[in-house]
């Protein structure tokens, strides 16, 4: 067992969070090492948010196809080759995953690969297939995130995690999604593009309930217009593998079978493996408690990101990062807000949203304060193939300020779209203010300033 130098700062995992603080530290002339188990990136680049959206633009060419003769484009067939585009998505990943590699090497940071756990408040013990080691640190930040969440019922393990999804060679035929949120439905929506047909099973009765209901409500319409079955109040009860197909037992149905199912029910932090008792760190809920400055109760240990479960999104882990080293090592006092933060599902149709739902705004102003504006149409893309989602847009105004409250859209180029509008959002913008813009014309856009 080799017992390493001390660090200024030990980070333990290479996501967004970690490689951010890391980077962030090591610019102001602190001596870093990252420790990862996995390939560097974390969850965003090597199994969510970065091959997922290449995914997305994957399943995107068979309605573009589609819709080609009414443009003037003839092609007379064509096929989708779903191992071709796992294949390529796999190169992708593995290019950033270097890339990151690189980055660190540049900005002097070590990495050291394995898996951590805690010795004391001071120190981790990193295991990989060869070697063994302690690493000491005047500071420790745990950015380790979050694993997808597996039911305890029989047969569970028959089912793929999120990750899985990337590894696979080959699409099923027909695979059953359970979950209503982000995951489920992207996945719904993907897998509906390349031509597979899918079963989303949800336990409660809306997808997406952290959203707009308009803005899920209008998702689901499309979402099943679109060829995708989906059982509301529906239960997994089991798995079990027969005559190489999946059977599922269900709370509405005995059994049903399937090529393939996907759990998509939820994260939760990966902290299970790190011993935090033994550096005395609070946990609630399975959650790291931390503080508005990522200081857990251990004054030298710190916690970004999923792991916290504050708000699981990459920037938000980043600024969590950079906010961390900024102040620990660069003397500047900063925090994060967290009040507005643009959130987008890379469904089909798309959707985006930044500030209150119509529904949060009601329970904190009172409906009766409120004026909602909305905007439902074709948009200029399908105006030929007369066929797709409409567009939808809508403001949430508080009535006595006139000041925007939120910002809702689902249709085309809708995370685009919000992104600048959190801006004016963020400023506190009002109603008036987007009625004096002058409409960029023909455009999605045009309707946030022309709603009356």
């Amino acid at each position: 067992m080799a017992l390493d130098s001390t660090f200024d700062l030990i980070v333990l995992g290479a996501g967004s969070g970690g490689l951010a603080a890391a980077k962030r530290a090591a610019s102001f002339g602190a001596k870093v090492v990252v420790v990862e188990g996995d390939q560097v990136g974390g969850t965003c680049v090597i199994r969510g948010c970065v091959p997922k959206k290449l995914l997305v633009y994957g399943s995107s060419y068979g309605e573009y196809i589609g819709n080609a003769p009414e443009f003037g484009v003839l092609i007379n067939d064509f096929t989708i080759c779903s191992k071709t585009l796992l294949k390529n998505v796999r190169k992708e990943v593995q290019r950033l995953n270097s890339l990151h590699e690189k980055f660190l090497e540049n900005a002097g940071i070590t990495l050291v690969h394995g898996w951590a756990e805690f010795l004391d408040s001071n120190s981790v013990l990193v295991k990989d297939s060869n070697n063994t080691r302690i690493l000491n640190g005047k500071n420790i930040l745990i950015a380790v995130g979050g694993v997808p969440k597996i039911p305890n019922i029989p047969g569970a393990s028959l089912g793929w995690i999120s990750d899985d999804m990337f590894l696979l060679n080959d699409f099923p035929e027909h695979i059953f999604i359970v979950g209503g949120g982000y995951i489920a439905c992207e996945f719904a929506c993907i897998l509906n593009g390349l031509g597979i047909q899918v079963d989303l099973f949800v336990r409660g009765d809306k997808i997406l309930r952290e959203f707009d209901r308009d803005l899920s409500k209008n998702l689901e319409d499309n979402m099943k217009l679109n060829g995708i079955n989906i059982h509301f109040k529906t239960d997994i009860l089991g798995l079990e593998s027969r005559n190489s197909k999946l059977v599922v037992f269900t709370s509405t149905q005995r059994d049903i079978s399937c090529s393939g199912l996907l759990w998509a029910i939820g994260r939760a932090p990966r902290i299970d493996s790190l011993n935090l008792q033994a550096a005395g760190i609070d946990v609630s809920q399975g959650c790291i408690i931390t503080n508005e400055f990522q200081s857990t109760n251990i004054p030298n240990i710190f916690a970004v990101g999923d792991v916290t479960n504050r708000v699981n999104l990459t920037p938000v882990a980043i600024d969590e990062g950079r906010a961390f080293a900024d102040r620990i090592f660069g003397s500047k006092s900063r925090t994060v807000n967290y009040d507005l933060v643009s959130k987008a599902v890379f469904s089909n149709p798309e959707i985006a949203t930044v500030g209150l739902s119509e529904e949060q705004a009601s329970r904190i102003h009172g409906k009766k304060q409120l004026r909602i504006y909305k905007s439902t149409f074709r948009p200029m893309s399908q105006a030929l193939p007369k066929r797709g989602a409409p567009c939808m847009l809508k403001l949430v105004v508080h009535t006595k300020t006139d000041k925007i409250l939120g910002c809702h859209m689902v249709g085309e180029h809708s995370s685009e779209i919000i992104q600048m509008a959190a801006v004016s959002i963020g400023m506190g913008a009002r109603k008036s203010d987007f009625d004096q813009a002058m409409a960029l014309h023909p455009t999605i856009a045009e309707e946030f300033v022309t709603m009356t």
